[in-house]
């Protein structure tokens, strides 16, 4: 059992913080959307920021054991994790925009449903263009 979990570590703990990661997230755009009414676009990108920042946090030492924090090694490995972020946070809010903002379809349904496809592309993201082994 713990070859197991040492082989799929990676997966097993990206999984467990980016649920933790995706409740930062919701706690955020959730009351933005329900109680101050801004669009599902705006809450989105409000919400991003914060569950970018913990992911980062999380991520770097806790799923892929990176523990450099000089900041000869933070800032190109921020850079690139943030960079990797805007794109799947751009692509979540683009449908969360046309599929709620514009076709009125269920903001917190719809949120949901990206936040599936967004843990996916972000996995894939940190694992092969920010968190690389040396």
């Amino acid at each position: 059992m713990k070859k197991l979990i040492e082989k799929y570590w990676d997966i097993l703990s990206y999984l467990f913080f980016g649920v933790l990661t995706t409740v930062v997230n919701y706690l955020v755009y959730l009351p933005c959307y329900n109680w101050l009414h801004w669009s599902a676009a705006v809450s989105n990108a409000v919400a991003w920021v914060f569950a970018v920042a913990f992911a980062y946090l999380t991520n770097k030492p806790l799923v892929f054991k990176s523990h450099d924090w000089s900041l000869k090694t933070v800032i190109p490995e921020l850079g690139k994790f943030v960079a990797c972020r805007v794109g799947s946070g751009v692509l979540e809010t683009v449908i969360l925009l046309v599929t709620v903002d514009l076709l009125h379809w269920d903001g917190n349904v719809m949120k949901l449903a990206t936040s599936v496809l967004v843990v996916f592309l972000n996995y894939i993201g940190s694992k092969l263009l920010v968190f690389t082994k040396k």
